[in-house]
């Protein structure tokens, strides 16, 4: 049986940006709906269904943080991405606030955006299928919500950034978590100095898991991190 398309409203009140866009993620296979200011993206959302939006902020009629804002009330659980000119960071956390899920700052690449779409979908269809709340992690066994990592009979306490760090990585097992991804999930801001602080966590998560050499965690230059964990760990 033939996979439905991933369908996405696009609100874009620059015509030529957003026809430009609609055509590129059509050609990635995504089944994309241009609206050109905000309430006819509210429109449309109510009159169709829609598996992510892409909103530009700064739109005639209502802005892309007032839509997702009005949007959040029907559906809490719709991916929002936001496009925007301004690189402020009270914009940015005022994008997060109003439930962003990402946030992509003009000129950008449009291959970015599709990573950050699938980014995001992995995730989605990742917690939509199970919500774990243990991850075993060779020798280790995570406990997400109790915050706590195992091994034999010593248990450690993670600290709320520690957990939340090692269990995106988790949820990124053998693949690369793109650095971006993680600071603005955890950090909200991809500044320098959460950077730094991120950093700091991923070394106390090496020393944590250094009593199974099968677990590393590896950094990829450019890019992030990756959990290396065996594919078939014993438990």
């Amino acid at each position: 049986m033939e996979e439905t398309k991933l369908s996405i409203l696009l609100c874009e009140d620059d015509e030529n940006l957003g026809m430009l866009l609609r055509e590129y993620l059509q050609a990635k296979g995504y089944d994309t709906h241009l609206s050109l200011d905000g309430e006819a993206g509210y429109r449309d959302f109510m009159t169709g269904h829609f598996d992510l939006c892409v909103f530009d902020v700064m739109m005639p009629k209502k802005d892309g943080f007032t839509l997702a804002s009005e949007i959040r009330q029907q559906n809490a659980d719709v991916p929002i991405i936001f496009l925007t000119a301004k690189n402020m960071k009270e914009d940015i956390i005022k994008g997060f606030q109003m439930g962003a899920d990402d946030y992509l700052t003009k000129p950008f690449s449009m291959d970015e955006l599709v990573f950050r779409i699938e980014a995001i979908m992995r995730r989605v269809r990742g917690k939509r299928a199970q919500v774990k709340t243990k991850y075993q992690l060779g020798k280790y066994t995570f406990d997400t919500q109790r915050q706590v990592l195992s091994i034999g009979d010593q248990r450690t306490k993670l600290t709320t950034k520690e957990s939340e760090l090692l269990t995106l990585l988790c949820s990124y097992a053998n693949e690369v978590l793109q650095r971006e991804l993680a600071l603005k999930t955890i950090w909200i801001d991809d500044n320098y100095f959460n950077a730094r602080s991120m950093d700091v966590y991923i070394t106390k998560l090496r020393k944590h898991l250094r009593d199974d050499p099968s677990i590393e965690i590896n950094n990829v230059h450019g890019k992030g991190y990756r959990l290396i964990v065996p594919e078939n760990p014993e438990v």
